[in-house]
């Protein structure tokens, strides 16, 4: 009897057979075939109305022997099945987005309180050195602790010499991205969650002005990449980027010597450009860097005639690191500092260029808008109605913006062809 029931029990198991509750809450059995024949219809229309349900009876005869009721309990149990369905996917969405964030907060936690102990320790010694030594010594320590090493234009002719100072370049970067370099000061309104933008911070006093943010955004590192490096197509204030050199390391990495010109925000000032070294680089932990700094000189570069508008500021290592995350996506850290000579520009504009809130909003925070935004239109989270073309609609708008910015500058606008 035993072995009876269980030979029913396995035959049950393997049929073809479906089943689903009806109003009552009794199981209805429906064949493989009949599944098929209503997913069809589900397929072309989730809802259908009391004459679409009896029209699906007399045109399939496999569904003859069902009431029309019992149907349309089968399309309100598959319609709830969808959307259990669609909101198990948005909350595992949501739960890797909250989980990165999670580890972004717990590392930049953890970068604040090395932050705290390298400053406990820094007033420490300098309570000791009050101690120790003469006011002139003091002074003297001061002045060498502010002096930022130049790299020569020798050392920037020869490949050997590129490396050197790239190397150098992605130390320091590093050491600002996820180190103590700069005192950060967290930027107001910073609401971390898995639809904020990310976490800024701004420089404290520090040489020139710098800004950082750190961000997920749902995209490769590779592709983050090219999206950065292309600063004019999210940068309103770049005029210009062009590479004059470029060049493979024997670390698998690439240096790039890059011009680089940006708008000034008033006809009192003059513009600025940019002579630097650009390096890209992969980490042993599979991270992305693409670091960037001025070489010194102010003849370097293009020719002093093409220049000649322009007022050489200086790039202080910069740049971003690109890290993959476990189920897709990258965690951006980018960092922005910078040398605007503001000694340059008259005293009523020099909190322009002595506000690192404005390169925090200009550049950095628009660097991770700009990729998140293309990182939604892939995977087509934001849906344009009215047959609106995203892409169209911000070629129109950096035209426009390129247009006021060289009417501002006095350059000679280019055209409007595309």
């Amino acid at each position: 009897m035993a072995m009876a029931v269980a030979q029913h029990r396995m035959s049950t198991s393997g049929s073809s057979i479906n089943k689903h509750f009806d109003a009552a809450g009794k199981y209805v059995r429906y064949t493989a075939e009949q599944v098929e024949a209503l997913e069809r219809v589900y397929a072309e229309c989730p809802k259908p109305s009391s004459l679409r349900r009896q029209q699906l009876i007399r045109e399939c005869p496999i569904l003859s022997n069902i009431e029309p009721k019992q149907i349309k309990v089968w399309f309100q149990n598959r319609r709830c099945r969808d959307k259990q369905r669609k909101e198990s996917s948005r909350l595992q969405t949501v739960n890797r987005k909250l989980s990165a964030m999670n580890k972004l907060l717990m590392e930049e936690n953890d970068r604040l309180q090395n932050q705290v102990s390298h400053l406990v320790c820094e007033n420490g010694y300098m309570k000791q050195q009050l101690h120790t030594v003469n006011a002139s010594a003091t002074d003297a320590s001061c002045d060498s602790a502010v002096t930022i090493p130049q790299h020569s234009l020798r050392d920037a002719n020869n490949p050997s010499g590129l490396l050197s100072i790239a190397e150098e370049t992605l130390a320091e970067f590093l050491s600002k991205a996820t180190g103590t370099a700069v005192d950060w000061v967290q930027m107001p309104g910073m609401k971390p969650g898995p639809d904020s933008v990310g976490i800024f911070a701004i420089s404290q006093s520090c040489r020139g002005v710098a800004a950082r943010a750190c961000g997920l955004v749902s995209l490769e590192p590779t592709k983050i990449a090219e999206i950065l490096k292309d600063r004019t197509s999210w940068f309103r204030g770049c005029r210009n980027l062009e590479v004059f050199t470029m060049f493979p390391t024997g670390n698998g990495g690439t240096i790039e010597l890059v011009y680089t010109q940006l708008f000034a925000p008033t006809t009192l000032a003059p513009a600025r450009d940019f002579w630097t070294l650009r390096y890209t680089t992969s980490l042993e932990n599979g991270s992305l860097v693409v670091c960037e700094r001025s070489l010194s000189g102010s003849g370097a570069g293009p020719s002093a005639v093409a220049a000649a508008q322009f007022v050489r500021a200086e790039m202080l290592p910069s740049g971003y690191l690109i890290r993959p995350c476990d189920g897709g996506g990258s965690i951006i850290h980018i960092v922005d500092h910078l040398n605007l000579e503001a000694w340059s520009v008259p005293e009523v504009l020099r909190p322009l260029y002595e506000s690192s809130k404005v390169i925090a909003q200009k550049m950095t925070i628009a660097a991770l808008r700009y990729a998140k935004q293309i990182a939604q239109e892939t995977s087509g989270e934001v849906v344009y109605s009215m047959g609106r073309q995203p892409a169209v609609l911000q070629t129109f708008s950096q035209r426009l913006s390129r247009g006021f910015n060289d009417a501002i500058n006095g350059f000679n606008d280019d055209g409007w062809s595309i």
